[in-house]
């Protein structure tokens, strides 16, 4: 997070210091493989172990690096029904709506939008039925939500977002 240096306001979304090509490198190898040894990545970038693991350490301080997860097949696990759930709110509502929509089991993801949504929900459940009590029970029956629309998913594909920082094309 970076900060005005005339008032010490802090802006979210902004690293604390600039990426070089060796940060970007590292986050590049990370994001194809969470997994990786510090070992492996300081030989991948081509920079000591001591450097991978002070700069590691330092994306993470940062903010820039916010975690290590597995990524889930859905299908394979049970969530074989998929959607995004546009929500329209109330003015000011944001807060509470998002706050409530996190506690939802099932949502994975949540967006706040600009255009003709507020909000913009993936979730993921076993079957169709659960997917309708998430959204008409669970989703709509929270305070300030005016509507949803519910698109469903019928395949799924990774786009070139996990070679981040490699020259786009």
């Amino acid at each position: 997070m970076s900060t005005d240096e005339s008032t010490g306001a802090s802006w979210p979304g902004r690293s604390a210091a600039p990426l070089d090509e060796v940060d970007r490198a590292i986050i590049a190898e990370l994001l194809r493989d969470g997994r990786v040894s510090v070992r492996t990545l300081a030989e991948r970038v081509h920079i000591s172990r001591a450097s991978a693991y002070a700069r590691l350490g330092r994306l993470l301080d940062d903010g820039v690096i916010t975690g290590f997860r597995a990524e889930l097949a859905p299908a394979k696990a049970g969530l074989g029904t998929s959607a995004y759930v546009s929500v329209t709110i109330e003015q000011n509502a944001w807060r509470e709506v998002s706050a409530r929509l996190r506690e939802i089991a099932y949502v994975e993801h949540i967006a706040m939008v600009g255009g003709d949504y507020d909000l913009l929900v993936l979730v993921r459940t076993p079957d169709n039925e659960v997917l309708r009590h998430v959204v008409l029970e669970r989703v709509q029956d929270i305070p300030g939500v005016r509507a949803t629309r519910t698109w469903l998913v019928f395949d799924e594909a990774r786009g070139r977002g996990a070679e981040w920082g490699k020259a786009r094309g």
